[in-house]
């Protein structure tokens, strides 16, 4: 019986904090001189990014087994 991967719907994450814009439509607080909806959204990117290295690492993982 194949396993269930569960880590993957850590992929959400970032869909799910950018498809709601109320939650990060402002200005403040600002950091460096970036509004937060700059900031905001470049660090679910980058999170983004760490994320996949995460998932593809424990499907390798996984697959090794």
């Amino acid at each position: 019986m194949r396993r269930r991967r569960w880590y993957r719907a850590l992929l959400l994450a970032p869909v799910l904090a950018g498809i709601y814009p109320p939650l990060y439509n402002r200005a403040t607080p600002a950091l460096a001189g970036l509004p937060f909806f700059y900031w905001y959204l470049l660090g679910w990117t980058l999170a983004c990014g760490a994320l996949c290295g995460l998932v593809v690492a424990l499907d390798r993982r996984a697959r090794e087994r």
